[in-house]
């Protein structure tokens, strides 16, 4: 069950949380992750995000939504391995976290307050889930080197 995401992921556990870090070892959040996995996928991100609450606004948008839509692809609900999840914490509240769908029913994310761990997608956070995407393709040339041998 070799996955490059999962085992890109998989390298940031243990990770602290840090509001708006995207640092393996260092500090990151659940869009900091997301962000560190692209940049080690495909060699750098699309866009920098520019700064943002650590917690919802009810009036500043689906901007996570909204960027997710631009530089991943959608998939269908419910997410395969690999896939980013978007959740909603709050119905009225726009989307406001990310996680990558692991193995064997498990997601990893950056837990606000502990780390970057690997936990049960539970029927509390699939309650919440409101969409998946799949990053974009990876082409022999954007697989890191030691998975291509």
């Amino acid at each position: 069950m070799n996955n490059p995401i999962i085992d890109e992921a998989r390298l940031w556990l243990g990770t602290p949380y840090l509001h708006q870090a995207s640092c393996r070892g260092v500090g990151a959040d659940c869009l900091g992750l997301v962000r560190g996995i692209y940049r080690a996928l495909y060699g750098r991100e699309p866009q920098a995000p520019p700064p943002y609450a650590a917690y919802a606004i009810p009036h500043d948008g689906e901007i996570l939504l909204e960027a997710a839509q631009q530089y991943l692809e959608a998939a269908s609900v419910p997410a395969q391995v690999g896939q980013v999840m978007i959740f909603r914490m709050r119905r009225s509240l726009p989307a406001r976290h990310l996680a990558i769908m692991s193995f064997e029913g498990r997601m990893i994310h950056a837990a606000s307050g502990l780390q970057v761990c690997e936990v049960a997608f539970s029927a509390w956070w699939q309650r919440r889930l409101i969409a998946a995407f799949s990053f974009p393709p990876l082409s022999p040339v954007s697989i890191p080197e030691q998975e291509q041998a």
